[in-house]
């Protein structure tokens, strides 16, 4: 059946915490759930269920201030082995008065390096935003406050996750080696401890494992979820697929605000462009 988490408890009722995380409540009664990163730990939590298909949203405030060599993630992983699926949205912090830089990635099968970056056009850390991970059987939407920044799309020869069940995590971790210019400034620690602030979760999703409802369309759940497994509408997030006005602000936020596409990148891919770059 479908998991929906309820807005006032949703840390505890749906994960496993590790690490430093704080909660408290806001104005309007939502849970808040703080991650602190500092020398000695980061923090995270991530989801007691598994999922095969949803959509996954959540509220965030991030670092204020010189976050850079900080990153801060909401993403799905089937786990870490050499074949492993993910779909990632990683914040990576920045100097005082420099955008953060979003990092959309998925992972199939093991095959990744599949990133879109883009510059956040507004402070971070300034109020909430929203960001949203859709993931069905024919394409993975990423949106930043309702506007569609990303489509992933599956063709049925190249991979594509839609076999392992996923948790979905949500950490705050030192990528000093990586993060910021390529790893080029690291983080700041007189600035600790850092702290990530979500808010107002939700998931609509297929959870693995999970009985379909009597009366179900079977053969409709067979070819869209595995064992048992059932979805919460196939006119919801289950279809979803991109209109004209979606299109557009892929293309609006790729022309003003994207940074690096490895469709773009030969020197990373000297035996020739990934298949999926020459097709979308």
């Amino acid at each position: 059946m479908a998991a929906v988490a309820s807005a006032d408890s949703w840390l505890y009722e749906q994960f496993n915490t590790d690490g430093p995380v704080r909660t408290d409540y806001d104005a309007s009664g939502q849970q808040v759930a703080m991650l602190n990163l500092d020398r000695t730990s980061g923090a995270g939590f991530n989801s007691k269920e598994q999922y095969l298909f949803g959509e996954f949203t959540i509220q965030m405030k991030l670092i204020p201030g010189n976050s850079a060599g900080t990153v801060s993630c909401f993403y799905l992983t089937s786990g870490d082995d050499d074949g492993h699926d993910e779909i990632d949205m990683e914040f990576m912090g920045n100097e005082t008065g420099n955008p953060v830089v979003l990092n959309t990635n998925v992972w199939a099968s093991g095959d990744g390096k599949k990133e879109h970056q883009f510059n956040l056009w507004f402070d971070p850390s300034a109020d909430y935003h929203t960001y949203t991970i859709i993931w069905n059987p024919t394409n993975i939407i990423f949106k930043v406050d309702g506007n569609v920044i990303r489509c992933f799309k599956r063709y049925p020869d190249l991979p594509y996750p839609n076999s392992k069940p996923m948790t979905l995590h949500a950490t705050l971790w030192d990528g000093s080696y990586w993060a910021t210019e390529k790893g080029k400034i690291p983080i700041d620690w007189s600035g600790a401890p850092f702290v990530v602030s979500y808010k107002s979760y939700s998931a609509d999703a297929c959870v693995s494992g999970s009985a379909c409802p009597a009366g179900s369309d079977r053969s409709f759940y067979a070819t869209a979820c595995i064992g048992g497994v059932c979805h919460a509408g196939r006119d919801g997030w289950m279809s979803k697929q991109l209109d004209a006005a979606e299109w557009g602000t892929v293309r609006w936020a790729e022309r003003s605000y994207m940074r690096y596409n490895y469709c773009n990148d030969g020197w990373r891919f000297p035996q020739g462009l990934p298949a999926e770059c020459s097709r979308n």
